[in-house]
């Protein structure tokens, strides 16, 4: 299924837009900022694709991207979560392509989906249209990516914050906005109102959970190591 769509795509499509690499059973595909309008009307209108529907849209951040500190996936000789990489240079908040827009796109005529990604071309600025006037249901995705990645979207008629307050200063999934905030709200009893202060949470650094996959877990084991609790019993 997904190669016949993926020759639809291109048949309509080519030279518009680019494969790129996804988890097995997707496809993906990228374009340009601008060409997005006109691919977004082509995977909606064009009756061999007929993506009618846009399910999400997601900001994302390429800042660390490929710069991971942790071992979560195999183990090593000291275990799991270990940190394995000294990073000595930061990465530049300036770098070309840091911020993208993530479509995922479905064809509720065909049964087929589709993921379509644009990247900002200005880190500092990050700005690409809205496909409101494509699919409506953009509207709070769009302003979503605005309120936690600072994500533009040109021709968006509301492009407000949706999740945090209303005085709120920075956005929260950028990975150079600090995991604890900079500011924190609590209620002062004589000035009787909600007040700003400096944040009083004490920074830490934060181990990713895993589900390991090792030994331990192994089915044939479980008549072999007797259970804490069964031997208390």
């Amino acid at each position: 299924m997904t190669s016949a769509l993926a020759l639809q795509v291109d048949a309509h499509l080519s030279g518009t837009v680019r494969r790129v690499a996804s988890p097995a059973g997707e496809l993906a595909y990228e374009v340009e900022p601008a060409a997005l309008m006109s691919v977004c009307r082509a995977l909606r209108d064009t009756p061999e694709l007929k993506f009618e529907m846009l399910v999400d849209v997601a900001g994302v951040d390429y800042l660390h991207y490929g710069r991971d500190e942790w071992q979560t996936v195999t183990a090593t000789h000291s275990g799991f979560s270990r940190g394995r990489v000294a990073r000595t240079t930061a990465p530049d908040p300036n770098m070309p392509g840091r911020f993208a827009v993530v479509y995922h796109l479905l064809s509720i005529t065909h049964n087929h989906r589709l993921r379509l990604r644009v990247k900002c071309l200005d880190p500092q600025e990050p700005v690409v249209d809205s496909v409101i006037d494509v699919w409506a249901s953009a509207n709070w995705f769009e302003r979503e990516a605005f309120d936690l990645f600072g994500i533009m979207f040109r021709g968006h008629p509301d492009l407000r914050r949706i999740l945090t307050d209303y005085g709120f200063i920075g956005h929260p999934f950028r990975k150079d906005f600090p995991l604890i905030g900079n500011v924190e709200v609590q209620y002062d009893a004589e000035k009787k109102r909600v007040v700003y202060q400096p944040v009083s949470i004490v920074p830490r650094v934060l181990v990713p959970k895993v589900i390991r996959h090792d030994h331990r877990y192994d089915p044939a084991l479980k008549d072999v190591v007797p259970n804490e609790l069964t031997e208390r019993r």
